[in-house]
C-alpha cells in the first residue's frame, strides 16, 4: 500500500535531507524565453576533400572529411547551455552536469568527448561542426544534437524532472527507526529482469532527482524479510512524497529460566519459517530483528541444549519473545 502527500512523510528521527536544486514551476514569468533548441543541418560531410598543395610536405594528409576540414582551419566559436525542469519552466540553476561529444564516431565507434562543464549555465568554446549534448540533473538525464557555427551559438535542453522523496511506517503509523530502513529504485517493468536500477540505497527522506514517468519501488525493512513493494508515478515540475507501509514488526528474543527472567549469555539463535526454512541466525543474549506478518519457530541452543518456542509475528509496535528453559 503506497501513501502520495504533499508533507514530509513521519519517520523516528528522520534526517534532514541535504539541499538538492528547486524544482521550478512550468510557467515562464514575462520576459522568460527558452533558447531556439532547433539546430542548423549539420556540414556536408559527403564534400571531396582538398588536393594538397605542391608545397605539402609528401606526409602532411588532407583531413578526410569536410567537418575535419572547417576543425582545422575554424576558431572555436562561444556556445551556452542551459537547462529546465519542464518546457517553458525557468532555468535550473545549479546541480548540472554537461558533455558534449563529437557528433561522428571515432575508429572504434566511440564518440569522443570535447568539452565538459558542471555550471548550471554552461559557457564554453567549440570549433563549428556538429555535436551530441548530453545533461544530468540528478538521475534524470537528456541528448540532443547541436550544430555549432560562426558566431553565438545558444542551445537549451528540457529535462522533464521531478523529485521523489520516500519513506515507510509499519501499518497502524508505527514508525520504522531510519537505521532499520531504506529503499531501492528501478524502472517500470513487469517483472525484475525488464526492470532497471535507477538507485539502490536511499535512505528516508532523500530526494531522488529522476525524469518523469513511473519507478518500481522496494522499501527494506531491516534485512530479513520485510519488504514491499509499490510503482510511483513521478511528474515534471513536482516533489512527490510517499510513504510505504510494512506489515511488519520488531523481534527481540531472550532465554529465561522463568518468565521474565534475566537474559542468559552465550546462547545460539536460529529462527525458522512455518515451513521449516532458516531466516535468521545470531548468537548472543538478547538478538533482535525485523519479520513480516506470520507463523514463525524461535530455537535457543546452549551447549547441547536445545530450546524453543513457536510465535506469531502481526504488524504493530516492537515485540520481546521469551523462551523458558523451565519447559522442557
Amino acid at each position: 500500500m503506497v501513501a502520495l502527500m504533499t508533507v514530509p512523510a513521519m519517520a523516528q528521527d528522520a534526517p534532514t535531507p541535504a539541499p538538492l536544486p528547486t524544482f521550478h514551476a512550468p510557467v515562464a514569468t514575462e520576459g522568460d524565453s527558452a533558447a531556439d533548441t532547433q539546430t542548423t543541418p549539420a556540414p556536408d560531410d559527403t564534400a571531396p576533400a582538398a588536393e594538397p598543395s605542391a608545397t605539402t610536405p609528401p606526409d602532411a594528409a588532407a583531413p578526410a572529411t569536410a567537418t575535419q576540414a572547417i576543425a582545422a582551419v575554424a576558431d572555436p566559436q562561444p556556445v551556452t547551455l542551459e537547462a529546465l525542469v519542464t518546457d517553458g519552466g525557468k532555468t535550473i540553476e545549479q546541480g548540472l552536469i554537461w558533455r558534449i561529444f563529437s557528433a561522428k564516431p571515432d575508429g572504434s565507434g566511440q564518440l569522443q568527448l570535447a568539452a565538459k562543464s558542471d555550471d548550471a549555465v554552461a559557457k564554453i568554446k567549440l570549433v563549428p561542426g556538429s555535436y551530441v549534448v548530453h545533461v544530468a540533473y540528478g538521475r534524470a538525464q537528456a541528448s540532443d544534437t547541436l550544430t555549432v557555427k560562426e558566431g553565438e551559438n545558444d542551445k537549451s535542453m528540457v529535462l522533464e524532472a521531478g523529485g521523489l522523496r520516500l519513506n515507510a511506517a509499519v501499518t497502524g503509523d508505527v514508525p520504522i527507526p531510519i537505521n532499520l530502513l531504506h529503499f531501492d529504485v528501478f524502472t517500470s517493468g513487469q517483472t525484475d529482469a525488464d526492470r532497471a536500477v535507477i538507485a539502490q540505497n536511499l535512505g528516508a527522506n532523500d530526494i531522488l532527482t529522476v525524469n518523469a514517468g513511473t519507478y518500481h519501488i522496494v522499501s527494506y525493512f531491516g534485512d530479513v524479510n520485510a519488504v514491499v513493494r509499490a510503482d510511483l508515478q513521478v511528474q515534471p515540475g513536482q516533489l512527490t512524497d510517499a510513504t510505504l507501509y510494512h506489515k511488519a514488526a520488531q523481534m527481540s528474543f531472550k532465554l529465561v529460566s522463568e518468565a521474565g527472567g534475566e537474559a542468559i549469555a552465550d546462547v545460539d539463535w536460529t529462527v525458522k519459517t512455518a515451513d521449516g526454512s532458516s531466516i535468521f541466525t545470531n548468537t548472543g543474549a538478547f538478538p533482535s530483528t525485523v519479520l513480516q506478518e506470520g507463523d514463525y519457530v524461535v530455537f535457543a541452543k546452549r551447549g547441547d541444549k536445545v530450546y524453543n518456542r513457536q510465535f506469531e509475528v502481526q504488524a504493530g509496535q516492537p515485540k520481546e519473545i521469551e523462551v523458558l528453559t523451565t519447559v522442557y
